[in-house]
């Protein structure tokens, strides 16, 4: 009789989940897409539609009267950006007047604030007992909020009561108390409030690319007698180049549209030597009540800042590759 044996069959160790359906997966090309959605609701929300907006106001004769349903009112094709751009007429000459007085006014903030940033940076370069305390006074006024300090500083120049009539006056400085909110003092103490509020972020840009420079370029050259002035120019201000660059377009940039300063400062009806671009645009808008004009203004100067912004770009660019 033949006896058969059959081997034992073994069996599969049952691995975990192997009865599940896998979960379908996204293909990674279309998950960026997917964070970048939030981003660009929001952009499209806050920047880009209130921007078609404004570019389809300036198209129409939009004032007090058509303000309810400002979707019905008259369609005036380019007029309001005739009547902005005309420098014979009012509106024109008045316009010309605050962007002059903006270029001015975005000269001087700019160019101190570079430089108070850049010495103060440099001053802080090295290790020294309290340099923690000095960076966190210098970066004091660009952490405060800008209504709480720009207040505070009208309280300064008040004629009357303010502290510094006061200490001109207790000096011997001036024999008479001056206005500094009304007359030709006001581009001055605007200037003044505006470089006190954008030098930190300079110097915090700067002291932040200073920490790149090799110390030993700065012993190489102290080897070869190079003094302060001289190390300045041939060793800081070329490892800088590319920090300058970024700062002073932010800067030009955010002092070109500055509106919160002058408008906490002079209560809305800046006077006529501070009359800034985007306070007259304000005043054109909601003072006068001209949407349409305001609105052709905002436009005008939304473009020379494209173009200005490009044509900036361009240049330093090409400085870069030729350097």
């Amino acid at each position: 009789m033949v006896t058969t044996t059959t081997a034992p069959v073994r069996a599969e160790p049952s691995t975990p989940g192997a009865g599940r359906k896998k979960k379908p997966r996204l293909p990674r090309s279309k998950l960026p897409y997917l964070l970048l959605l939030p981003a660009i609701a929001l952009e499209l929300l806050v920047h880009v539609i209130p921007m078609v907006v404004g570019v389809w106001m300036s198209l129409l004769e939009l004032t007090q009267f058509q303000i309810r349903n400002w979707s019905a009112a008259p369609f005036a094709g380019l007029d309001n950006y005739r009547a902005t751009l005309d420098i014979n007429g009012p509106v024109g000459e008045e316009l010309l007047h605050s962007f002059w007085v903006t270029v001015l006014y975005t000269t001087f903030s700019v160019g101190l604030s570079w430089l108070f940033g850049l010495f103060a940076g440099v001053f802080l370069q090295r290790p020294f007992p309290g340099r923690s305390l000095l960076r966190t006074l210098f970066l004091t006024p660009y952490a405060l909020p800008v209504y709480a300090a720009v207040i505070t500083w009208t309280f300064i120049y008040q004629r009357d009561t303010g502290l510094l009539n006061e200490l001109l006056t207790t000096t011997g400085l001036a024999d008479d108390r001056p206005f500094w909110l009304i007359g030709g003092n006001s581009f001055w103490a605007l200037l003044v409030v505006s470089v006190w509020r954008s030098w930190p972020f300079a110097f915090l840009c700067i002291m932040a690319g200073l920490q790149n420079v090799p110390t030993e370029m700065y012993e190489a050259a102290a080897i070869d007698g190079a003094g302060f002035w001289r190390r300045l120019k041939d060793v800081t201000l070329p490892m800088l180049r590319p920090v300058n660059q970024v700062l002073i377009l932010v800067l030009f940039l955010w002092t070109f549209n500055d509106f919160n300063t002058p408008f906490v400062l002079f209560g809305g009806s800046a006077p006529e030597q501070a009359d800034l671009i985007s306070i007259h645009i304000y005043r054109s808008s909601f003072i006068t009540w001209n949407f349409g004009q305001g609105s052709a203004m905002s436009v005008a100067l939304l473009l020379f800042l494209l173009l200005v912004t490009a044509a900036y770009l361009l240049v330093t660019n090409r400085r870069r590759e030729h350097a």
